[in-house]
């Protein structure tokens, strides 16, 4: 019984410290940028023991910095009712997951791809039940603009790539405050599969996601549709 209650003080008091560094952390998270996260450092380690090279392409850039397409393309893409649910979209979750979909807002993957991990079988549970209290809290201290921010920057969009930007770069050869609408809409077709679907060699599904992304972007009404997100 005295090993056991040794246990759940254990427990408990790290279960505190996790809560008390979540918090702090997206406390700073609104004010500092992300300099990394798990789902980096899982793919630097899954390159490194498949013996290539594990170097993660990353850049942090400002709202400012990001041109208004990928804004869009991304929201018109993953998340249209991004603006105003706040963080969790039951009502779509509750369909796609009838659909066999995921249904994540993009507050939720924030919430997943900065602080947890990315989570395959019966530890996927575990990742959603802590997702909803953190999706909660980053939409409270953060703001839609700093999550969309957030969110643009740290999304996978290609082998051991990461953000706008990089893509961007890597891509495009250019900043990511120059992308079009087009460019924009074809880092979006890809987000659901960085790794299989590649920007430099799209395939018909990934053309035909990128053609739909920006017929949705036009039929969102343009930037005026995001002027409603709350910054603070």
């Amino acid at each position: 019984m005295r090993i056991l209650k040794k246990l759940v003080r254990i427990l408990w008091r790290m279960f505190l410290f996790a809560v008390i560094y979540i918090v702090v952390m997206v406390v700073l998270f609104k004010f500092i940028s992300v300099g990394y996260t798990p789902t980096m450092f899982a793919r630097s380690m899954e390159a490194l023991f498949a013996g290539k090279d594990a170097t993660i392409h990353y850049e942090w850039v400002s709202y400012d910095d990001i041109s208004d397409a990928p804004k869009l393309a991304v929201v018109a893409s993953e998340d249209q009712r991004f603006p105003t649910h706040e963080g969790i979209d039951w009502k779509a979750l509750k369909i796609a997951l009838k659909q066999g979909r995921g249904g994540s807002t993009i507050s939720q993957q924030v919430a997943k791809n900065v602080f947890l991990w990315q989570g395959i079988g019966k530890d996927r549970y575990l990742r959603k039940l802590l997702e909803v209290p953190i999706t909660y809290l980053i939409e409270w201290v953060w703001g839609k603009q700093r999550i969309l921010e957030v969110y643009l920057n740290v999304i996978e969009v290609g082998p051991q790539t990461f953000g706008v930007q990089q893509a961007a770069k890597r891509y495009f050869k250019k900043n990511a405050k120059k992308l079009t609408v087009h460019e924009a809409a074809l880092i979006a077709a890809v987000l659901p599969s960085p790794r299989k679907w590649l920007i430099v060699r799209p395939i018909a599904r990934v053309l035909a996601r990128q053609q739909h992304t920006m017929y949705q972007m036009r039929l969102l009404g343009g930037m005026s549709y995001l002027k409603n997100m709350r910054k603070f």
